[in-house]
């Protein structure tokens, strides 16, 4: 029985939480009218609902953006002493939520908790004209917590207390669904997170990698990806590994000083005509020499596109048994060195670009030490 193998064996024993996929993402942030500008116009969001003081709320400011099937939310605090203004004191800004679609939220958080996980918000049917939404949370890594969503039967913008907002159409740069949510853990903890997807949602060990796979002469990590059965839900999280020098994995935990997420992989159909226009709009990526698009050809084959339209944009490839990938990494999207995003086109392969592990990792470090901090 291969590794994958007898770790689904071992999932199975577990009934798992049944979880359609993502719902969204919420983020605490300092500046939640600013942040929903940057994502707006830089990438090309829709905006589409919003909470503040106009609908009621005295505490916070919500905005809701959409761009296909990813949805995100960004949270701030309207005063100084919430636990939304804490957050983003201690953490700057950052990921709070990675909320689940379920069927049934109530069942879903039940299980949660009858099998170990902390309560970070009870279940709450919220309902208006537009029809019925309930939602419960539990704890995961750090201060991330996991919220169960069931909207089946609610037809409103996106939950009640939202109201719709018209007119607010961003340019999309076509993407389309988040294809999985990266979370970083101290050293010596990612066994510990990865028995509590196991036990409490009964998820499995869909990947994973060791030092071997990811490291340079200074710097490595290990890495486990937790999955549902469905492969709707994949969440890899990361802890450094014994290195010369401060791990990508550390930097993180350093300034975010808690566990977190640390990016997010989004999908797209067509990544060239994405980060072509995401660039124009001056989103910024990590690079790769020249020398990665010349050994390209020897090291993946034949592939649909042009190596010499991907080699300036900084597009990745690997290839694996199923076919191949294309991904590419921005640089952290706030004032710490935190957060940042994937964009990825998936042509068969299901894996997350091991072949691209040693040049990604390269280009990190040539950050960190700009930073000061490798």
């Amino acid at each position: 029985m291969s590794k994958n193998a007898a770790e689904l064996d071992r999932a199975q024993s577990v009934n798992e939480i049944a979880v359609d996929g993502f719902d969204h993402i919420e983020f605490y942030v300092g500046n939640a009218l600013q942040a929903c500008y940057y994502y707006h116009h830089g990438f090309g969001f829709d905006l589409i609902g919003y909470r503040g003081l106009e609908t009621g709320d005295r505490t916070k400011v919500s905005y809701v953006l959409k761009q296909d099937h990813v949805y995100l939310i960004l949270t701030g605090s309207l005063n100084a002493t919430s636990d939304i203004a804490e957050h983003v004191h201690q953490h700057g800004d950052g990921v709070k939520s990675v909320g689940f679609r379920t069927r049934d939220a109530k069942a879903a958080y039940e299980t949660a908790i009858a099998r170990g996980a902390k309560c970070a918000g009870a279940p709450v049917e919220h309902e208006d004209e537009f029809g019925k939404f309930i939602s419960a949370s539990v704890q995961t890594y750090g201060e991330t917590i996991h919220t169960f969503v069931q909207r089946g039967d609610y037809k409103g913008a996106f939950m009640p207390g939202f109201t719709a907002v018209k007119n607010k159409q961003g340019k999309p740069v076509g993407l389309a669904a988040i294809d999985h949510v990266v979370g970083n853990v101290e050293i010596d903890k990612m066994e510990t997170w990865v028995k509590y997807y196991q036990d409490v949602f009964g998820f499995y060990v869909y990947q994973y990698f060791d030092a071997s796979d990811i490291s340079t002469q200074y710097s490595a990590l290990v890495s486990k990806v937790m999955a549902n059965k469905s492969g709707s839900v994949k969440m890899p999280l990361n802890e450094p590994a014994e290195g010369k020098r401060k791990s990508q994995i550390q930097e993180y935990l350093d300034y975010y000083t808690a566990p977190g997420v640390q990016h997010i992989a989004i999908a797209t159909r067509d990544i060239i005509a994405t980060v072509t226009e995401l660039r124009n709009r001056g989103i910024e990526f990590l690079t790769v020499p020249q020398s990665y698009y010349d050994a390209l050809p020897a090291r993946v084959g034949e592939i649909d596109e042009d190596i010499a339209q991907l080699a300036p944009l900084g597009i990745l490839v690997d290839r694996e048994s199923e076919g191949y990938l294309l991904q590419i990494f921005t640089k952290p999207v706030q004032d710490r060195p935190t957060l940042f995003f994937e964009v990825i086109q998936r042509k068969g392969a299901k894996g997350f670009g091991k072949g691209n592990f040693q040049a990604l990792f390269e280009s990190i470090e040539q950050e960190q030490a700009k930073r000061g901090n490798l």
